[in-house]
This record gives structure tokens, sequence and C-alpha cells, in this order.
């Protein structure tokens, strides 16, 4: 019960890393950002980098196999460019004001009007973006950021020494348990980001600053990932 628990922790903890997090919001702020929207962003992320987490490190110790220290680097390298990439188009959505807010009305056939929503939309005003359909971009992006933490789980790092000993099956069940505590915090993210990003008084006041800071802190924590950690 206590390697469970501390399993589920951990993989809490892990999901709510900087790089993941900063990964989340810029996604969401590259998209009309509504709170089903961003929500859904948070969830495809937190599910791609589980499942592959989760699915890659029971392979290797199934397996038996041992992933060397440059695919660890490999990945952290791949998450700090997809960080920069992420900034660098936020941060020219920002400055050429391809992130705006605007008002929709919802309403039923018998009810049009009856309410509103404040959303945050990326692109030309004069082309004013339809509704979009489920992208599979935040799960490969997820899937992305898993692979420099393969090596560390079937290496038992989160774990400790403790389970050093114990059976495959149990190694793959704290690992499942692991993922589980990662979708979770991942996705309590994504719901207070999505209120966030969908309160008007917020989002009007200082939407484009938040998209640019947030682009700008995506763009020096992938650079710091990519040449400044060990």
């Amino acid at each position: 019960m206590f390697l469970t628990s501390s399993a589920f922790a951990l993989g809490f903890l892990h999901g709510l890393g900087a790089d993941h997090l900063m990964a989340i919001a810029a996604l969401s702020v590259g998209s009309p950002a509504t709170r089903s929207r961003t929500f859904r962003v948070a969830v495809s992320f937190a599910a791609g980098h589980a499942l592959l987490l989760a699915v890659g490190s029971a392979l290797v110790i199934a397996a038996g196999w041992t992933i060397p220290l440059l695919v660890e680097r490999t990945g952290e390298i791949a998450g700090g460019c997809i960080l920069i990439a992420l900034g660098l188009s936020g941060l020219w959505m920002a400055w050429t004001e391809r992130v705006y807010g605007h008002t929709h009305p919802h309403g039923s056939r018998l009810h049009v009007g009856l309410h509103s929503h404040w959303h945050l939309h990326v692109g030309s005003r004069d082309h004013h973006p339809q509704p979009l359909r489920h992208s599979h971009v935040p799960t490969l992006v997820g899937a992305v950021f898993a692979i420099s933490g393969i090596r560390a789980l079937t290496l038992l790092t989160p774990f400790g020494h403790t389970v050093s000993q114990t059976s495959i099956a149990t190694l793959l069940g704290l690992i499942l348990v692991f993922a589980a505590g990662i979708l979770l915090s991942m996705s309590l993210f994504g719901i207070v980001l999505a209120r966030t990003l969908g309160t008007p008084r917020i989002a009007v006041a200082a939407g484009r600053a938040a998209a640019a800071v947030t682009a700008a802190a995506s763009v020096a924590l992938g650079v710091y990932w990519v040449f400044w950690r060990a």
C-alpha cells in the first residue's frame, strides 16, 4: 500500500513538472482557447505522456533491456526544441496581434443568443476561425516529452532502491499507478488553466500580454532544457 501511494504521489508530482505545464500552456494559447478546448489539450497531452511512459517502461522492464543515457538526453533535447518552437510561434502571434479576444453568442434554435462566451483566438481577424476538430498534436507532444523519463522509470529511480527486489508484475503495477498520477495532475492543471483563460476579465485585460509572457517563458525553458540541463 505504501509503494502504491508513493508511486501515485510521485506520478502526480512528475506531471506538474515545469516543462510539462509550459508545453500545455503554450499549446492552449496557440489555439482557440475555450475552456473545453484547453481542458482537452491538457488531457490529451497527459494521455500521450502517461501512455508512452507506462507502455515504454513496461516493455523495457519485461524484456530486461537497458536504455542508454543518450536516449534520455535526446528526449530532453527534443522536448526543449518543441518548447522553443511553441514559444517562438506564440511570440510571433502576439507581436502580429494574431491573438485576440472574441465573444460568441450561444443558445439553442429556440433561444438564440441566450448567453455568450468569451474566447481567445489565434489568426487574422478577417478570417475568423471555425470550430476545430479534435487535434492529435497535444497527444503526440506529450508522448515526445515522455521519452526522457522512460530511462529513469525503468531504473526505478522515482521509487527508490526499496523496490529493486520486487516482482516484475509489481513493478508494472507501480508504473501504471505512476502514470495515473500524471494523468490526474495534468488534468487538474488543465481545469485551472481553462478557467483562467475562460475568464473575460482576466483574458480581455491581459490576454495578449499573457500569451507573450507564456511564449517567452516557453522559449527560455526550452533553451535551458537543450543547452544547460546536464
